[in-house]
């Protein structure tokens, strides 16, 4: 798997391209905008989208994806939990921010159920804490994971929400996540890559 990072959004959300270099098959994870040159560099590289994955409900990981559905017509993931955040323009804080914005056409996803997408298979790991229905992507075969806003480099997700938990976060990080092999590579929401070896050691907030 090759993973590709770009930077989107109004508040730096990275929105990431998991693509199978063999069929240019890819799946986008986190669509927070759809700018031209990330579209652009979708149609040079002749990358065939099957799917969007979610990492949670918050408006600066899903304010793409009408672009995206514009040129794609591929189906939207979520973990069934964030369905209210999806639809409430209040709790996925795009009223805050934007004039508001939700999603009404997601397909909801179960803890531990699996997607069969690009050859890859992602498994939906429940993460909740910074939403009530936050969740992971991990590829088994190629030692990733898709952490969205659970957990960070040296940090992990926000929990001054509504439908925020600490509690639930620190025990979704170190009772999930930290089961997975040292090696697991993490691409997170914000901010730079890190391994679930080097967040067990250095992580100051689990």
């Amino acid at each position: 798997m090759k993973v590709e990072k770009f930077v989107t959004g109004i508040i730096s959300t990275n929105c990431y391209l998991a693509v199978n270099e063999e069929t240019k098959q890819a799946v986008v994870i986190d669509p927070a905008a759809c700018p031209s040159y990330l579209m652009n560099h979708i149609k040079s590289e002749e990358l065939k989208i099957e799917a969007l994955l979610l990492t949670h409900g918050h408006f600066d990981h899903i304010m793409g994806i009408d672009g995206f559905l514009k040129e794609f017509d591929v189906p939207v993931y979520v973990h069934e939990d964030d369905e209210e955040c999806m639809n409430n323009s209040r709790l996925n804080q795009s009223a805050t921010y934007t004039a508001g914005y939700t999603f009404c056409k997601a397909q909801y996803l179960k803890d531990r159920q699996t997607l069969e997408l690009a050859g890859y298979t992602f498994e939906v790991i429940h993460t909740p804490g910074h939403t009530r229905g936050g969740c992971c992507y991990y590829v088994e075969s190629d030692n990733v994971l898709f952490s969205g806003d659970t957990l960070f480099q040296n940090s992990i997700g926000r929990t001054d929400f509504s439908n925020s938990s600490m509690s639930d976060l620190v025990h979704s990080v170190k009772d999930k996540l930290f089961l997975l092999p040292d090696e697991t590579m993490v691409y997170p929401g914000h901010m730079g890559e890190t391994t679930i070896g080097h967040e067990k050691e250095y992580n100051p907030y689990v």
